[in-house]
Parts: C-alpha cells; structure tokens; sequence
C-alpha cells in the first residue's frame, strides 16, 4: 500500500526544503522527495540544492578565504601590521568549503527529524491521480499526496558547442572545486556567478579575462552602481570586456583557446581554465507533469499566479522553477507562502521588496526599482546619494569605497529603491527592505537614529539626502 502525505515536496533546495518544514510546523504530514543530484561521501542525497552545495554557501566560504589572503598582502600594512610571504594551500581552502556544506546539508536531515518530515530519496515525477491525491513516484516507490509542492530549482545554462566537463571547462560546480589557482582564467558571462568566482581566484593570483555578451556591464543593476562596480573591479586586476560575440571554443593540452569578438574585431583569449556562466534554466527534467497536464511557460517554468498555484490544484511550484529572480531567499519565502496557504492562512510574498546582492568586493546590494526604471516608467523621484567616504567607520576599516543611493517618490517621499556598493552591502539592504515592506517614506528612514560610528549610518544619510539635508556630506 503507498505512503500517503498531506503535503509532498519535490526538491529539497532551500524553497523545498523550508516548504516542507513550515508545513510540518502547520500539522500537515509532510515528506520532501531529494533526487542524488548531490550526493555525500557515502553516495546519500544531501539536501539544501544548489545553494548549500554547489552555490550560495560554498562561494561564500571561497570568497571569504580569498579576501582574507588579499588583506594580509595588500591591506596589513596600512595598519602597520607587517605580513611577509603569506601563502595558501588551495586544498585546505576548498576542504574548508567542503566541511562546511556538510554541517549544513547534515543540519538540515535534523530539523527534517525536529520537525517530523519524512525524507524520501530518489528523483520524483508524476505518475497519474488516484481520485483527489496526486500519484507521485520516487526512485522505485510510488506515495499519494494531497499537495504537491514543485520545488526543483534550476540547473546551469550551457552553451552550444563549448562542452562542460567541470575539469577545463566548468559552470558554477567545477568552478567551486579547482585543486589549485590556475594562471590564466577565462570567464564567460559577467553575471553574479562570474564576479564572484573570478573575484575568488583573482584574489589568489589568477590572471582573469571575463568577456560578457551585454552591450552594458551589469545591466540588471543601477547604472550608478554598475560605472562604479566596473571602475573598481577593473582597479582590482579583472579584465572585463563587454558587447563580445563568443566563437570557436577549443581545448588542448595547453588549455583552452576562446576565439570572440568585440568592438574592436577578431580576437582571442588563451587561458588555463573556463568558466561558463551566461544564467541558470528551470529545472524539469523528469518531472511527467504530462501525466497530470501540469502547464509550463514559453520559458520552460511552471506556470503560477501570484501565490504559487499552477493550473492543477492542490499543486504548487516555487523557488527557480517559476517566474521572478532566481534567488535562495525568495524561493524560501515563496515555500512558506505556500505551506501557509494549504493551511487557509493569508500567506505573504511581496515580490517588489526581494533583495538581490553580488557578494564581491566590495559588495553590490539593492532593493526595489533602479533608476533607469523609475525613468522608463515616467515615475517622478528624488534621489540621496552619499559616498561610504564619509563615514568614520568605513575609514577606520580601511576601506571606504562606494556608496549608498536611495529613490524616493517625489511626491510621496515613499522609498523606491535602495542601491548600495561597498563593505557590508549585503548586511545594510536589510534595513532598507524592512522600511520599503512597510511603506516608509525617505524621511522615515531619516528620523531612525542610527548607531556611531556605523555603516549604516550612510543609509541614513543617503535617506536625509533625498530631501537634501544630509549632515555629514
């Protein structure tokens, strides 16, 4: 007899994986079905999806070792701390990373056990319906559920004739794992993924070329941001070429030759590694949803409305296998929104306040709409822009690059949008998505008393600056 469930979860990413807590905590029996797409040591599916094993945290983990090599190099001596013949030991670096996925991935098989959801390993797809319940097989058994939560996140964007062995040739997978600072890196694609891992090796020696096919360096952010991003990235030693055409891609002994074109004609880059990264697509491989006439867009994505439904009931979808940016934490929320709305709660995603945030140095965050929108859109708007060059704290630290822009409504005073660059950036966004969540206006947030000496004291100063009366600048 098959294993019936109230709520059923395909994917155990972090939309999955939240979902099916959040659903457990509401008194629903709950299982979450995890294909071995990430498998441990002992070949167990581990959970947590891309973001807890191959994305979001071990980047993370990368990046924050790579920095701490560079300040001991470049930024001790200021401080009149003398560092002589500081090394790294690549595989102690990713070993970190690796212990460190593992703690979390194991954590989350706890709070499964915490919270009474069944684990259910194998890759899961639709089998039919059995009356009201929903036929779902995974691995070689087959369990009935009332709910269906589509949670399978998505996988890297390929490029047709450049092949993806994650030795020579990698996405965001091998990218994470090289056994040693190559000396020359290509990367293909000067989106989130590519800053930041080119960023990681840069900081270890690396000579890196990012070549990107937009015509603009960061499109999808402020453009105030971008100039200013592009302009210290360069300082930094990345070499970024926009507008490219990629060509002939080949691998030799030698490495890898890209053949590309740019504004200036012909060219090509001759590197020891490659990293693709032009953008992730939903993942639905092997779903079935043709069994139960399950809906996907023109882009590949289960179709939703606005609170996650598709068009069978009782079936929902979340996180990077739907419409919206595909972000850890908007996956999360959305799986609580759902969890809470099979319970008949009022579940809630506001998707104009989800931040987005580029974990380089320094660090890229924003919330809400970009300038050139507000302008698109023909919305009047007064802007604050303050440089991180004012403040006492980020001198004292060492280092004072950025700033922080905030749009405000011209009429209402009402933030619209929130853009820093600079230390912290992903710490400071927080204050300006709780503001903008609850409606506040420039001058709200400029009535806040703020700590001395912060950061975030040049939110504040960027929010009095919207109606020019900035203090300190």
């Amino acid at each position: 007899m098959s294993k019936q469930f109230d709520v059923l979860v395909i994917g155990g990413g972090p939309g999955g994986y939240v979902a099916a807590i959040r659903a457990a905590q509401l008194g629903f029996s709950t299982a979450c079905a995890e294909s071995n797409a990430y498998a441990d040591p002992k070949g167990e599916p581990r959970l947590g999806g891309t973001c807890l094993n191959v994305g979001c945290i071990p980047s993370k983990a990368l990046l924050r070792s790579s920095e701490l090599f560079e300040e001991a190099n470049h930024s001790f001596e200021m401080h009149g701390i003398s560092a002589k013949g500081v090394s790294i030991d690549v595989k102690t670096m990713i070993g970190r990373k690796n212990t460190i996925v593992t703690q979390l991935t194991g954590g989350i098989r706890g709070l499964f056990k915490k919270n009474k959801v069944t684990g259910l390993n194998g890759h899961a797809s639709f089998a039919g319906k059995e009356g009201e319940l929903y036929k779902v097989k995974v691995g070689e058994e087959e369990v009935l559920a009332k709910h269906v939560i589509i949670a399978t996140g998505s996988k890297p964007r390929h490029l047709d004739g450049i092949p993806v062995d994650n030795k020579v040739i990698c996405d965001n997978v091998g990218a994470l794992d090289f056994d040693a600072a190559p000396k020359r890196l290509g990367v293909i694609g000067a989106g989130v993924i590519g800053l930041e891992m080119g960023s990681v090796w840069r900081r270890l020696g690396t000579d890196v070329t990012v070549l990107e096919a937009a015509p603009d360096f960061m499109p999808f952010a402020d453009q105030d941001i971008a100039k200013e991003a592009l302009k210290l990235f360069t300082k930094q030693g990345l070499k970024i070429t926009t507008g490219v055409k990629i060509g002939k891609v080949s691998v030799a002994k030698k490495g890898v030759t890209v053949e590309y074109e740019d504004k200036d004609g012909a060219k090509k880059l001759e590197c020891d590694k490659l990293i693709v990264s032009v953008g992730r697509i939903p993942n639905t491989d092997g779903l079935n949803g043709d069994a139960v006439g399950l809906k996907l867009n023109e882009r590949g994505q289960v179709e939703v409305n606005g609170h996650c439904q598709t068009n069978l009931p009782n079936v929902w979808a979340v996180g990077d296998v739907v419409r919206g940016p595909m972000l850890a934490h908007k996956a999360s929320e959305e799986g609580v929104m759902v969890a809470e709305l099979i319970a008949g709660q009022a579940g809630h995603c506001n998707f104009d306040t989800i931040p987005g945030v580029v974990y380089t140095h320094p660090e890229i965050a924003w919330v809400g709409k970009t300038e050139q929108q507000l302008k698109a859109e023909g919305i009047a708007y007064k802007p604050g822009k303050v440089p991180f060059m004012a403040s006492g704290r980020a001198l004292g630290n060492g280092d004072a690059s950025g700033f922080v822009k905030v749009l405000a409504c011209a009429k209402t005073d009402r933030i619209l949008g929130v853009h820093i660059i600079g230390n912290s950036a992903s710490e400071l966004i927080a204050e300006a998505v709780v503001t903008m969540e609850f409606a506040g206006a420039s001058e709200d947030l400029g009535r806040i008393c703020h700590a001395h000496p912060t950061l975030s004291e040049i939110v504040h100063e960027a929010a009095l600056a919207c109606d020019k009366r900035s203090l300190h600048f």
